[in-house]
């Protein structure tokens, strides 16, 4: 591929990224410039549709900042063009619902797995292949995570294509199977739930890159239920620094 070939969705080409192996994709385009302000150098370098991009270093590493968007086929679509501009190591960053009493607002959540309850994944591989992350990546984060005095958990989370068919599941005509399944993961042990980490992991498989995931529980309606405490909390800041470090552990720096 020619160094100044753009792609045709992400907007970018492997000049822009000079040379970065590192990407930390998070889902809302504008948490990227505040994830980027975090290390050094930072500048914008693209925007296409829902993918804003920006370039930074950590302790001389190089690192993009990449929004994907919500949801499984455009988070698909740019892990693939990444892979096609050489990018190796994808950590997403994002946000999620907890599912266990135990995962409280704030609390951070390591994905070492998802549940694929969700389109994209589909498309790539069988249902019966599991959505796992990249194992260096995984305790990366947990190094990370735990150095910063982060409370954090790792384990499972749910990925769904519909926000609202979570929150509001008794409206929809398929009621009776997003309601018997949500009780099911959580008798599994899920953490959370969000709508991306499915579709990273397998198109990252398929692929042959590396990934990984840090969420922050916003809240928790499990706890509401149960008439225990409960809060929002959207400062993504904690799983910032968290992913940021994952990347200086597993570069070496």
């Amino acid at each position: 591929m020619e160094q100044k070939e753009k792609m045709y969705h992400i907007g970018l080409c492997k000049a822009d990224l000079e040379g970065a192996d590192y990407a930390i994709l998070p889902g809302d385009p504008g948490r990227v410039e505040k994830i980027a302000a975090l290390m050094e150098n930072a500048k914008k370098i693209g925007q296409n549709r829902e993918y804003t991009s920006w370039l930074a270093e950590t302790k001389g590493v190089k690192v993009l900042v990449m929004s994907t968007g919500m949801g499984g086929p455009s988070t698909a679509i740019g892990v693939e063009e990444l892979h096609m501009l050489g990018v190796s190591h994808l950590i997403r960053v994002g946000t999620c619902g907890g599912m266990q009493l135990e995962v409280k607002a704030g609390d951070l959540v390591v994905v070492q797995g998802a549940i694929r309850q969700e389109g994209t994944s589909k498309e790539y591989l069988p249902i019966e292949f599991p959505a796992i992350a990249d194992i260096d990546i995984t305790i990366a984060l947990r190094q990370a995570a735990e150095e910063l005095g982060m409370v954090h958990h790792t384990g499972i989370v749910q990925c769904k294509d519909s926000f609202y068919g979570q929150h509001s599941p008794e409206r929809m005509p398929v009621s009776y199977e997003l309601e018997n399944k949500w009780q099911a993961w959580i008798k599994g042990g899920a953490l959370g739930s969000e709508m991306e980490t499915a579709a990273l992991y397998c198109v990252s498989q398929v692929l042959r890159v590396h990934a990984g995931a840090v969420m922050l529980c916003v809240w928790n309606q499990e706890r509401e239920k149960a008439g225990l405490d409960q809060q929002e909390c959207h400062d993504t800041t904690g799983a910032i620094r968290t992913a940021i470090r994952a990347v200086e552990i597993l570069a070496g720096v």
